[in-house]
């Protein structure tokens, strides 16, 4: 799949993924940041993107970010819209104690593009049946 980025400076750098089969490509940050403990900051990656209509782009953290540094999306999962024209940012909040730096070009979070389905809600009076039936959190066991 074909996707247009435009740039929006020019230290932006555009995703890339890590290996041949890595599903989501790293997104960089373009600019300095400072990162308080237990607070978030808004991470510009310098980067405008053109998602086909069906897909969404999904921001997810980098695993080794959020574990050896305790920085993550302060959102868990950002959406991307494919109608949105705007600048990617990234909500990077810091989970840990210490202060945490963001150099410009350091990988923030990763970006997967997925398809997605509109639904057509209609109210109902009635739902089916199923084993689980109302049963919410932990009704389906402890392992």
């Amino acid at each position: 799949m074909k996707v247009n980025v435009k740039k929006l400076s020019e230290t932006a750098k555009l995703p890339v993924y890590g290996s041949a089969s890595a599903a989501g490509a790293d997104l960089f940050a373009d600019g300095d940041y400072t990162v308080p403990a237990g607070e978030t900051v808004f991470v510009k990656t310098g980067l405008a993107i053109e998602l086909p209509s069906g897909v969404v782009g999904l921001i997810y953290a980098r695993s080794g970010l959020a574990a050896k540094q305790d920085l993550a999306p302060a959102n868990k999962v950002g959406v991307i819209d494919s109608d949105y024209r705007g600048e990617i940012v990234v909500a990077l909040h810091n989970h840990g104690k210490a202060v945490r730096t963001v150099n410009a070009g350091d990988r923030v979070a990763q970006l997967v593009i997925a398809p997605y389905y509109t639904a057509e809600f209609t109210e109902a009076e009635e739902l089916s049946d199923t084993a689980r039936g109302e049963g919410g959190f932990g009704s389906t066991g402890k392992r």
